[in-house]
């Protein structure tokens, strides 16, 4: 599967964003989807996952409450809605997929995508 990530962008403290994650090909939903971010000069962490039909979900504490992980399976499409955001959001996001639902480790995901930055100032 290859995955394209969009959405990213310059917002205010406490705007929203949505992220977008297009997957190709016609076997989307057979692949545990997730989000994962990096900020300049940290090592990547997890922000969400989802699994194959969307039914569940599962987050980092820093984002629950504030992000949304959703799946449109129809459409192969794999989205995070961002509220509240704050400047330590600030990082390239980037989707990933497995066949097995890894949760949040994000070295077992093997397929990824290659990052929107989202940047939001104070």
């Amino acid at each position: 599967v290859q995955l394209q990530a969009s959405g990213g962008g310059l917002v205010q403290a406490g705007a929203s964003l949505r992220l977008s994650c297009a997957a190709s090909g016609r076997t989307f939903s057979s692949y545990a989807m997730g989000w994962f971010r990096q900020a300049s000069g940290k090592e990547r962490e997890f922000v969400a996952s989802i699994n194959w039909s969307g039914s569940s979900t599962y987050y980092a504490d820093s984002v629950r409450g504030r992000f949304t992980i959703t799946r449109d399976n129809a459409k192969n499409t794999l989205y995070l809605q961002m509220n509240s955001l704050k400047v330590e959001d600030t990082a390239v996001y980037y989707c990933a997929a497995d066949h097995i639902f890894y949760y949040s480790d994000s070295q077992q995901y093997n397929y990824w995508g290659q990052g929107t930055l989202v940047t939001v100032s104070s």
